[in-house]
């Protein structure tokens, strides 16, 4: 497994069932319903065990620099003082399917899309995906802030965030919290979370969230417009998201008609560039 070919994933998850096999066993009466009323929503074990072990040592290849992904790496926590060396206080890789293509074609991409179908229709397909991980006492967080704003403003607004946890992610290691409902409201203003970074803030507080403790394999679905944060990791564990983000496919051919993809063509330190003048921060 160490050796496995990074270039043909599918001959990694053969053994895999299909995208149609695994569906066929969800339970997905309230998906959607759920969905609409909250702007999230929890799938447990959208990856088996195996599958989990599979996308690990990918995720590690990407992490210890064995797959190449320097020109989209970044430290989304560098607006703080590090707290472990050598290490990212938030390693963030956008596009790690630019470097490993057949990321999409993996379980996890495509049950991705399918259940966005079964939410939002039809015309959903992938967008893009990245990475987030907190390394162990990196303990720094990723602030209260809508993934709307960080993108064009777009005549259909239908988007969803699955937010994969490859370890046991906790409160105290970063799971995922949300304000439930707070996709019905107007976008609220963000600011740059220290002048000149990229990431973005918007004003809340703990006590409006819902926390989503997920075991590894399983994962939350959000809309772009509902607020969600995470705490540092301030254990000794690792916690390892791997995100694909999905919307109609002609918002998708929208977005790169108007040169925007979310920093695929050019790198993470022109991400918050790449949207200014198209509304992207409200």
């Amino acid at each position: 497994m160490d050796d496995f070919n990074v270039d043909n994933v599918s001959t990694v998850f053969e053994s895999s069932p299909s995208t149609q096999e695994w569906f066929d066993l969800q339970d997905t009466t309230d998906w959607k319903a759920t969905f609409d009323d909250l702007g999230y929503l929890k799938i447990q074990d959208i990856l088996s065990e195996k599958e989990v072990a599979v996308y690990r040592k990918i995720y590690d290849k990407f992490l210890c620099g064995a797959i190449d992904a320097s020109t989209h790496r970044h430290d989304l926590g560098s607006h703080v003082a590090k707290k472990v060396e050598d290490s990212e206080n938030i390693c963030q890789i956008m596009w790690p399917s630019k470097f490993m293509e057949s990321l999409v074609d993996g379980p996890f991409h495509q049950r991705a899309i399918l259940c966005s179908k079964i939410i939002f229709g039809e015309d959903m397909e992938f967008d893009f995906d990245m990475m987030i991980s907190k390394a162990p006492f990196t303990n720094t967080v990723v602030p209260w802030h809508q993934d709307e704003s960080y993108w064009l403003n777009l005549p259909d607004k239908r988007a969803i965030s699955f937010w994969l946890s490859l370890d046991h992610a906790t409160v105290q290691n970063g799971c995922m919290q949300f304000i439930d409902g707070s996709h019905k409201k107007p976008l609220r203003e963000h600011r740059a979370v220290e002048e000149g970074h990229h990431a973005l803030t918007c004003f809340a507080s703990e006590e409006e969230f819902t926390t989503v403790p997920l075991l590894p394999g399983s994962c939350t679905l959000h809309q772009g417009r509902t607020v969600h944060y995470t705490r540092g990791n301030e254990t000794s564990s690792k916690r390892r998201a791997l995100i694909v983000n999905t919307r109609p496919l002609a918002m998708v051919e929208m977005e790169r008609k108007l040169g925007f993809d979310h920093g695929r063509s050019k790198g993470i330190e022109d991400i918050a560039g790449e949207g200014q003048g198209h509304e992207t921060r409200k």
